[in-house]
């Protein structure tokens, strides 16, 4: 145990500063003394267990009322860790804490914050619950060795678990190779990930980041890594997440990247996501989901830039019902309203589309998509068209869960509210869909739209039992027969105003079922 001066916390003294005196997340000052590990036993070989000589470590710093645990380089083999409040671990460069592939040597611990995902495992390499001004900082490395763990559902070891805690910073380590999750934030208030390379394929399940249930949370400057989703949002208790910032970030996953839900039950207001770089991503770039009841209320999402993605956008508002712990009560029917995306540039989409579908008499609200730029696959056909796409109300949310849909773009059922301003879409291969498909959508504003030519002559645009629609700005880059086709009798209020639409040979076709006064042209 030797002293120095060590002040942790730079970063978060400003952000604190902004908020009202009432916030949790606030500058963390320690005392300034530090404890070697080394100086407690640990050996640093990677072969001897130094679990017991950290937690002394760790233990002899909470009781002289806090401080910094230091791990110089070295490879620190360990089982779960115990941290404390006012206590930190700062990884030097060259020093990497590994973790055991002995699953006895982890401690047995449920979080007491009921949620669905609470039970999940019950491993961690590194634990904290109702704790408060804990850090993990340095260049060093958390390695999970996860391929030694047998690929079962549950009981798999975290990297990190954090649980009720207030003041949580993780900054510029690298995390890897976790057996299940890498972290999990769950019913937390004011956390900090900044600076953290994470990269994780060595079993299932490997999220790259789970912030479940909390509140004042800043991500920012990450790169990461993940065989399971990148980053994700969930709300598995009945505590709303909110108050997240996400931003600067670069983000790969065989699944999607970043994400709400499925977990949603205490739902998610306030979220601000921006400056992000999407590659190589399997699923969805962003996706939005509600399907275990709670409301999704003020989502903004500005300047991502996608490649290689299975959809750029993904939005569900769905009735799984799962209940937050077995044998409770289901969850009644979320909400989904007043989101803004904006500003996305997306290259190399798979070919099925995007699909933004809420359910009938349960529409997704307010929803805004504003300088979008969209360059999709294609390849689709006619019969992908003109196919009837079930609404699947129960089933698992991804972007490919309706088959290839009948836009090519974007397919949108079941909105009260939606915004489609300066889109722009293009396809590589030849594709017989229309770019966009709206369906039982009320108060539409279509403006400034660039679709992709459609093969055949087909419409650019078609509306389905669309009530009060405005279409405005639009322009055609190729002949086709008609701009827009409307079908179903509860068409109406349909306005065309202002569009170059002289390549076509008539603005609309209207079906035999739509009212002879729905359609509005000038």
């Amino acid at each position: 145990m030797f002293r120095r001066e060590f002040v942790y916390g730079a970063a978060l003294a400003g952000l604190g500063a902004g908020l009202p005196a009432r916030s949790a997340q606030q500058k963390i000052v320690l005392p300034p003394i530090v404890y070697d590990v080394r100086a407690f036993g640990a050996v640093g070989d990677g072969a001897r267990l130094d679990t017991a000589a950290i937690q002394g470590a760790v233990d002899a710093c909470a009781r002289a009322g806090g401080g910094i645990i230091f791990f110089s380089p070295g490879t620190y083999l360990s089982g779960t860790i115990f941290m404390r409040s006012h206590v930190g671990l700062h990884l030097s460069a060259g020093a990497t804490l590994l973790g055991s592939t002995n699953l006895a040597d982890y401690h047995p611990t449920t979080p007491a914050f009921q949620a669905y995902t609470a039970p999940y495992t019950d491993k961690y390499l590194i634990y904290g619950e109702r704790l408060e001004n804990i850090f993990i900082e340095g260049h060093g490395v958390l390695d999970g060795q996860g391929a030694a763990f047998e690929r079962k559902p549950t009981g798999r070891p975290y990297l990190l678990r954090f649980s009720e805690c207030r003041n949580v910073s993780v900054r510029d380590i690298t995390l890897r190779n976790s057996g299940m999750w890498v972290q999990h934030y769950l019913a937390c208030t004011g956390v900090q990930l900044q600076g953290l390379q994470v990269h994780s394929h060595a079993n299932a399940n490997n999220d790259g980041i789970d912030i479940d249930g909390c509140e004042q949370v800043c991500i920012s400057d990450c790169l990461i890594d993940s065989g399971d989703d990148a980053l994700v949002l969930k709300s598995a208790g009945n505590r709303v997440c909110r108050d997240v910032t996400i931003t600067n970030c670069v983000l790969q996953s065989d699944c999607n990247a970043i994400k709400t839900g499925t977990e949603s039950n205490g739902g998610f207001a306030d979220i601000a996501i921006s400056n992000c770089v999407i590659h190589n991503t399997r699923l969805a770039g962003l996706a939005l989901e509600v399907v275990d009841g709670g409301t999704l209320d003020g989502v903004t999402v500005s300047n991502l830039t996608m490649r290689g993605v299975g959809a750029p956008i993904f939005i569900r508002l769905g009735n799984r019902a799962r209940p937050i712990s077995p044998g409770k009560a289901n969850p009644g029917m979320g909400s989904l309203r007043n989101v803004s995306i904006r500003d996305v540039q997306c290259t190399g989409a798979d070919r099925i589309g995007c699909a933004i579908a809420g359910l009938p008499g349960y529409p997704i609200h307010d929803l805004t998509l504003s300088n979008i730029h969209l360059a999709f696959a294609g390849g689709g056909r006619r019969a992908d068209a003109d196919r009837t796409v079930l609404e699947n109300p129960e089933a698992y949310p991804e972007f490919n869960m309706f088959g290839a849909l009948p836009a090519y773009a974007l397919y949108c059922r079941h909105i009260a509210g939606l915004r489609l301003h300066n889109v722009q879409t293009s396809f590589q291969q030849i594709d017989e869909r229309p770019g966009v498909i709206c369906e039982d959508v009320n108060n539409l504003d279509v403006f400034d739209a660039d679709l992709a030519q459609v093969s055949g002559g087909g419409p650019a645009i078609i509306l389905r039992n669309v009530r009060q629609a405005m279409i405005h700005g639009c322009h055609l880059a190729a002949s086709l027969e008609a701009y827009l086709r409307v079908t179903g009798q509860g068409s109406e209020g349909i306005n065309l105003v202002a569009n170059d639409l002289r390549r076509a040979k008539k603005p609309a076709d209207l079906a035999a079922d739509v009212p002879h006064d729905a359609v509005t042209v000038s």
